[in-house]
């Protein structure tokens, strides 16, 4: 992965300056190459598309907390003077969220910042089709984001114009179409960390098994093909030996992986899972430099849903803590360092016994020992077969193939150690998705399919589906009042 993250970054170091230094995005820079030349070797073609990419590491904070906090697998609790910061987090659990709620406008900023990144790119590589149907791809990408966070926002595929909000289901057929018509001029080949065929084809199955939400129209058997095509790629993707293999600091070499962010722990930052659930003192027991945040848990419900013999149980880090020299930790007041599962408040002060242990943490992403860094070099996975084949097995599901649905569903619990199901609800469905994809940025999205997003569950405030759309940033209205307020804000 080094390797790689060092010739990502030289050539998007390289890109970048060339657009920097263009004031007529009609005309392509080359730099140092001769015009009839550039853009003619995939190294060429790598180099002019970094910028794209290398915007893909916000993902891990801008992408991935409004996706996870909001669901039923991660909370974000105050725990005494700490994890406040203006009642945002509570916000996500609660269901209180208003359009003056900053990380949602970071989210819109994170997402149609690096759509107009791209928008500039295109030009400068229009002589090229593959590398303009790449950038396609890459964009429809964001696009996904913005149809399942924000629904109804604006189509730009170009920074000449300002974009007034369009329908949902307008940028649905906006962004199947962008796929569909890049997927084919897409590398075949495994290319790490590219918008290849097989994970645009991954993007264009997660798209159409979410078409009933996002166009009123299900897509099942759209959804079904993509994720079959993916599965039977002639690039020969296997099951790892375990979920959590994936997630390992060095992960570059999973067979399971389809699409990958690259990060790196002195070279491209973002990878902090660990700086954010792990307690302070847990510095000592991985012989870290920087102290973590004690910040994000799981919930009782959620991880009590593993049973004692699922593999899958290796992502939490539970009960009494230790240092790496064997001795006990202790919390702040003395008492035993020891994560308990449930608690009963989420904003927590100093005088709750728990307020330092409360909720089970992850290490779905392992952790890296020894690291004088607050990041880490374990790449971000958005796409793995594990994935297509639930997926899969999801659209054969709501197509009436149950026992082809059982088949995929039975092979992700026997990796895991688990028996076999011998009947199969939409129920278990989702419940195996959470297990097997906890703490990847999909929840939210799962329960809004599956019509489980807005029902009680613990600390939520608010009951409504109107909350399975993010409001539209009120600062991006201000600044734009073509955009519409969705529905409920």
């Amino acid at each position: 992965m080094k390797k790689y993250i060092y010739k990502v970054l030289s050539v998007g170091v390289i890109a970048s300056l060339a657009l920097q230094s263009c004031t007529d995005l009609t005309e392509p820079v080359y730099d140092a190459i001769p015009a009839d030349q550039f853009l003619k070797t995939d190294a060429q073609i790598a180099a002019a598309l970094g910028p794209a990419y290398s915007g893909l590491r916000g993902i891990t904070w801008d992408w991935f907390n409004p996706s996870e906090a909001t669901s039923d697998e991660l909370i974000v609790p105050t725990r005494g003077g700490d994890w406040y910061d203006g009642g945002d987090w509570l916000a996500y659990s609660r269901h209180t969220w208003t359009p003056q709620h900053g990380p949602i406008n970071g989210m819109w900023g994170f997402i149609f910042g690096n759509i107009s990144q791209i928008n500039q790119l295109i030009p400068v590589v229009k002589s090229n089709q593959k590398a303009v149907d790449e950038l396609r791809a890459v964009r429809a990408f964001y696009y996904f984001m913005a149809i399942d966070a924000f629904g109804n926002v604006p189509i730009v595929t170009d920074n000449a114009s300002v974009g007034g909000t369009k329908s949902r289901s307008e940028v649905y057929t906006f962004i199947k179409t962008e796929l569909e018509s890049a997927i084919p001029n897409l590398v075949t080949g495994k290319a790490y960390s590219r918008m290849t065929k097989d994970a645009a084809l991954m993007l264009l199955a997660k798209l159409k098994l979410n078409a009933a939400v996002y166009s009123g129209s299900a897509d099942w058997q759209g959804a079904y093909d993509a994720a079959n095509a993916v599965i039977n790629s002639p690039n020969a993707y296997s099951l790892a030996s375990s979920t959590v293999a994936n997630f390992i600091v060095q992960n570059q070499g999973s067979s399971e992986n389809i699409w990958t962010i690259p990060f790196d722990s002195f070279k491209a930052g973002g990878m902090n899972f660990q700086m954010r659930t792990l307690h302070y003192a847990n510095a000592t027991t991985y012989g870290l430099s920087n102290s973590p945040w004690n910040g994000f848990c799981t919930l009782a419900d959620f991880y009590n849903s593993f049973e004692a013999k699922d593999l899958r149980q290796a992502m939490w880090i539970k009960g009494q803590q230790y240092a790496a020299s064997g001795a006990a930790l202790k919390d702040a007041k003395g008492a035993p360092l020891a994560f308990v599962a449930d608690f009963q408040k989420d904003q927590m002060t100093d005088a709750d016994p728990e307020y330092q242990v409360a909720g089970i943490r992850s290490q779905k992403y392992e952790v890296q020992r020894n690291n004088p860094n607050g990041d880490q070099s374990n790449d971000y996975v958005v796409f793995r077969l594990a994935d297509a084949i639930m997926m899969r097995a999801e659209a054969a599901f709501r197509l009436g193939k149950t026992a082809e649905a059982l088949a995929d569903v039975n092979k992700i619990r026997l990796r895991s150690g688990v028996d076999a199901l011998t009947s199969l609800t939409a129920a278990d469905i989702l419940a195996e998705r959470g297990r097997e994809f906890a703490w990847e940025g999909w929840r939210r999205n799962d329960m809004i399919r599956f019509g489980t997003f807005s029902l009680e569950r613990k600390f939520m405030k608010k009951l409504d589906k109107t909350r399975e759309l993010f409001p539209i940033p009120q600062p991006r209205i201000d600044a734009n009042p073509l955009l519409k307020q969705n529905p409920g804000y």
